[in-house]
C-alpha cells in the first residue's frame, strides 16, 4: 500500500467545497475496515482513510504551512502498512472513565493477546512500545499485523477478561478489502 502524496492534499478551503463526497467514501472504506471484538474497536488504515485524516486535520486546524501539511503527512502515514502488513489504529472503548483507567492497569499483557487469523494460524501484531506504560496501557494503540500477502479471514482477543476475548469472522467484503490493501 503506499503513502499519501503532498499532491494528493488539497489547501482546506478546496476540501470543504468538497468534504461531502470526500467524506462519505472515505466513511464507506473505514466501514469495511472497523471490527469491533468486545470493548475493542480495530480499525485498519489505507491509502483513503490517512488522506481523508490529514484533509480533516488541515480543514479543522486551518492549516497552510507547507511544512505543517509535511508534518500531518508524515504522521499519518506511518498508519499504512508496508509491503504484506495490514496496520490498525486499536481503540478500547470503555464508556465509564473509573472503568477504563482501572482496566488500563490490568491490562498490560492485552496486546499480546490480540491477534488475525491467516491461513487458518493467528497472526500477533507488533506495536509501539512508547504506548505502552509501566503502571498502564494507552486507550490508543497502533498495530502492525504482518500477513504476507494474505487478508485475514477473523480478528480476535484470546485476552481472560471477556470484556475484550471473542472473535470476529470477517466477511467476504471486508476481506476483499483488506486484500486490496495488500495488493
Amino acid at each position: 500500500m503506499r503513502p499519501v502524496r503532498r499532491d494528493e492534499i488539497v489547501d482546506y478551503v478546496t476540501y470543504n467545497d468538497h468534504r461531502p463526497q470526500i467524506r462519505a467514501a472515505a466513511l464507506a472504506a473505514k466501514k469495511l475496515r472497523r471490527f469491533e471484538v468486545g470493548a475493542l474497536c480495530f480499525l485498519f488504515e489505507n491509502t483513503e482513510t490517512v488522506r481523508y485524516q490529514v484533509q480533516e486535520m488541515m480543514r479543522v486546524e486551518q492549516i497552510v504551512r507547507e511544512a505543517a501539511i509535511q508534518h500531518e503527512l508524515d504522521t499519518y502515514n506511518e498508519l499504512i502498512g508496508a509491503a504484506g502488513e495490514l496496520k490498525c489504529s486499536l481503540l478500547i472503548g470503555l464508556p465509564d472513565e473509573a472503568t477504563r483507567a482501572e482496566k488500563l492497569g490490568q491490562w498490560l499483557d492485552l496486546l499480546g493477546t490480540l491477534y488475525v487469523v491467516v491461513d487458518g494460524k493467528k497472526v500477533r501484531p507488533t506495536w509501539d512500545d512508547r504506548q505502552v506504560g509501566e503502571t498502564r496501557l494507552s486507550s490508543v494503540q497502533y498495530l502492525t499485523f504482518s500477513v504476507g500477502g494474505s487478508a485475514p479471514t477473523a480478528i480476535g482477543c484470546d485476552h481472560a477478561d471477556a470484556l475484550v476475548a471473542g472473535e470476529l469472522a470477517l466477511s467476504a467484503e471486508q476481506q476483499a478489502a483488506l486484500a486490496a490493501d495488500l495488493a
